[in-house]
């Protein structure tokens, strides 16, 4: 069964960091470029950042520049999104998402339609 399982979520006080996983069962990640979406209750999802199949390219939503960081391990089978200095408008569900062919993201993400696989999702949860 081809899946891809998010973990690393949880709830952490504002100025702290999680490190969230991605990792794809069923199938190798070498050839997929990854993305990270969340959503918040009563919002609309929304990209956060992704990463090239070969890992040489990266892009990030305006808001994320600077405090996340996306790296992949193709090894691993695993993508991971390092969050720091989090702010309770981060808490959302994250998602990942991996989606064939795209070998640069430099330009930007490609969009959520596009991509082949989806997880199901962690919580992440920014409160004091």
């Amino acid at each position: 069964q081809l899946q891809l399982v998010e973990s690393g979520g949880g709830l952490v006080q504002p100025g702290g960091s999680l490190r969230l996983s991605c990792a794809a069962s069923g199938f190798t990640l070498d050839y997929y470029a990854i993305g990270w979406f969340r959503q918040a209750p009563g919002k609309e999802r929304e990209g956060v950042s992704c990463i090239s199949s070969s890992g040489g390219s990266t892009n990030y939503a305006d808001s994320m520049k600077g405090r996340f960081t996306i790296s992949r391990d193709n090894a691993k089978n695993t993508v991971y999104l390092q969050m720091n200095s989090l702010k309770p408008e981060d808490t959302a569900i994250y998602y990942c998402a991996a989606v064939v062919r795209i070998t640069t993201v430099q330009a930007m993400c490609p969009k959520a339609p596009l991509y082949d696989y989806w997880g199901q999702g962690t919580q992440v949860t920014v409160s004091s």
